[in-house]
């Protein structure tokens, strides 16, 4: 996403609470949807090929990066006691996705110990101007994710960021998720703590041979996307996308690993496989531009550990997978990207297709 900044902040000292990552309780939201015998697009495999000979993995941005896992991002957990502080628009007023975000002045909680993603220890102070630094919160009391994007500074003086908003986990959102052309802390309009996953959910998994259950955020550069394009579920691309092939892929694409695909000759790790059958069950939703595809958690705050014996999972642990190995699930013709957001109202119903 865009990015603008300077480094300031607050460390707020404490430990943050670990708990299972937030999920969308309804079990027809979109991120919880079966796609294994899902309609494909009709150039689905011209459109994995396009992108598979964009490099020689066919994943990454200007750069390289074969089937990468980014584990920089951190999940919060708060409560109703937890301290709230105002969303301040930073660096200015001008810059804040308005109308697309929640308006400042917002509350947003802020557990004491947590961290912006890719603060290492984590922390609250981040460098807005070359980072992403999104700050993912969810209130396990009210069941409301709090997400912010290019996140400069969080503590006493608000949270300094381009962007913080508010999902509803009990509710199931239209089609075009907060609003036609509005984005979010990810540049297609998606909630992002849902669509990762972490070491305790991948664990638990593990112990009955299963699945995450859910669909995963991965990404692409830019340069690789469908130029000014997307598809529902997302509600948003960017003007920065390039790429003017027919076959190219757009912003909100879900790739669904192919059914032929051989999990059990990939890889003979118990927890490897667990992330292979979500994606042949779940697939994998175009969520933001950058370089390394997948997106798990820190283990910072979990109990299980990337590193242990039985999980075994680090950066590398899906190398060898390429878009051919994918299938493009039908999702509609691709809309224009025009930035002119109109927003869900916050007290929406959604009901079988239809807004009340």
């Amino acid at each position: 996403m865009r990015r603008i900044g300077l480094m300031a902040g607050l460390l707020l000292a404490g430990a943050a609470p670990a708990a299972p990552l937030p999920r969308f309780s309804q079990p027809n939201a979109i991120w919880n949807v079966d796609v294994s015998s899902a309609a494909l697009r009709p150039n689905s495999a011209a459109m994995m090929a396009h992108l598979a000979a964009l490099s020689p993995s066919g994943w990454g941005d200007t750069r390289n990066f074969d089937f990468q896992i980014d584990f920089s991002f951190y999940v919060l957990h708060a409560t109703a006691a937890t301290p709230r502080y105002p969303i301040v628009a930073w660096p200015s007023a001008g810059d804040y996705y308005s109308p697309d975000c929640d308006a400042p002045g917002t509350l947003f909680p802020l557990p004491p110990g947590g961290g912006i993603e890719g603060t290492d220890p984590p922390g609250y102070a981040c460098d807005a101007d070359s980072d992403d630094c999104h700050l993912l919160v969810v209130d396990d009391s009210s069941q409301v994710l709090h997400e912010a994007y290019a996140t400069h500074a969080a503590g006493a003086g608000g949270i300094q960021a381009l962007c913080g908003l508010r999902w509803n986990l009990d509710k199931v959102y239209p089609r075009n998720g907060r609003g036609e052309h509005c984005t979010s802390a990810d540049a297609a309009g998606f909630p992002i703590a849902p669509l990762l996953f972490n070491a305790d959910e991948l664990w638990a998994a593990m112990q009955v041979q299963g699945d995450l259950g859910h669909a995963i955020r991965f990404i692409l550069g830019n340069n690789r996307m469908m130029r000014h394009r997307y598809v529902h579920p997302a509600s948003h691309g960017t003007l920065a996308t390039a790429d003017t092939n027919a076959n190219a892929v757009p912003y909100g694409s879900r790739l669904r690993l192919k059914p032929s695909f051989d999990i059990d000759a990939f890889s003979s790790r118990q927890s490897v496989r667990v992330i292979l059958r979500t994606l042949k069950k779940y697939g994998m939703f175009l969520a933001d531009g950058g370089g390394i595809p997948l997106t798990a958690e820190s283990d910072a705050f979990t109990t299980h550990k990337w590193a242990d014996a039985d999980i075994g999972i680090d950066s590398h642990a899906l190398f060898g997978i390429r878009p051919t190995d994918f299938e493009v699930v039908e999702a509609g013709e691709p809309r224009q990207v025009t930035y002119d957001c109109v927003r869900t109202p916050d007290d929406f119903v959604f009901i079988d297709g239809y807004d009340y």
